[in-house]
């Protein structure tokens, strides 16, 4: 690949409806692209937020981009990144045949987001009072999706977390859509008998869900003050984030970052989800692209966009 004129970065954002986070999401993004300083980069939200993808590869093509790297600063491949991203990309490949445009994989199980992890943790459980490791209780917390390859990713991190910091017992759970949720988490852990817990909330930035992690886990503290739990913070903006997000860069246009497409549903017969192998890929956020606040507190929503049925 020539230096001279290095493919054009877009960072992918899911997008979300609490300013905060996507605040967080714009200062990594910034981040990121002072790592690559000699490159034209613009950032896209797949929804509830602008630009959005098309609006960021828009402004990309107009400022001279012809080849394009887009990386998705998410966490988990689920439906979002397997599926609406792709879907998006390649809509806007096909509209724009000039263009090379290549997709990166997401963040997943990343040995620098698990020392990151680690680190989250371990300032958690200084916030506790003295006492031994092996009679702490670690409760990691996912976001939740319909797909359980990225469900499973979740307990990979917490099986990691746990084997490597040797807690006395890890609870793996997700704040929505799948089991178990954190609440009857926190409820069966009392039985374990364990004193002290930390909270880990297995999310890239803030929002309406690690919020409601963090409630849950006052309001449980609150009814057991005979507990001792903290609440560790999300990865968030951390060194070992941009780290392994320009990896995932590199590996993009090494052609070795692959999504991991072993346990995908849309592409096996997974058990219990046989249906949806070999399902098209679309999109599935017509209806909330673009879609969010503006600065003056109107909520926008573009009807621009080709719906799969109008093409």
């Amino acid at each position: 690949m020539e230096s001279a004129n290095p493919p054009a970065l877009l960072i992918v954002g899911h997008g979300s409806r609490d300013p905060e986070g996507v605040a967080e999401f714009l200062r990594l993004a910034g981040h990121l692209r002072d790592r690559f300083p000699d490159r034209l980069c613009e950032i896209g939200f797949l929804e509830f937020a602008r630009p959005t993808i098309e609006e960021g590869i828009q402004t990309l093509i107009e400022r001279g981009a012809r080849r394009i790297t887009a990386v998705p600063g998410m966490l988990m491949a689920a439906r979002h990144a397997k599926n609406d991203v792709p879907f998006e990309l390649n809509t806007l490949a096909a509209m724009h045949p000039e263009l090379e445009l290549r997709y990166g994989a997401e963040l997943g199980v990343d040995a620098a987001l698990l020392r990151l992890a680690a680190a989250r943790i371990e300032a958690a459980e200084g916030r506790l009072p003295p006492g031994r490791r092996e009679e702490t209780l670690l409760i990691v917390v996912g976001r939740g999706a319909s797909d359980p390859d990225a469900n499973g990713n979740v307990a990979k991190i917490a099986r990691m977390l746990w084997e490597g910091m040797g807690f006395g017992w890890t609870e793996t759970c997700y704040i929505g859509v799948t089991r178990p949720l954190l609440a009857e988490t926190l409820e069966r852990a009392r039985g374990l008998g364990f004193s002290r817990m930390i909270v880990f909330p297995y999310f890239l930035f803030t929002g309406r869900l690690v919020k409601k992690i963090y409630r849950q886990a006052d309001e449980f503290a609150a009814a057991h003050p005979e507990l001792a739990l903290a609440k560790a913070h999300y990865l968030d903006d951390a060194d070992e984030v941009i780290e392994a997000l320009a990896e995932r860069v590199r590996q993009a246009e090494e052609g070795s970052g692959v999504m991991n497409c072993l346990l995908c549903q849309y592409r096996e017969r997974i058990v219990g989800f046989e249906a949806h192998q070999g399902e098209p890929q679309v999109g599935h956020h017509f209806h909330v692209r673009g879609a969010g606040v503006d600065g003056h507190g109107h909520h926008h929503h573009h009807h621009h966009h080709l719906h799969p049925h109008e093409e």
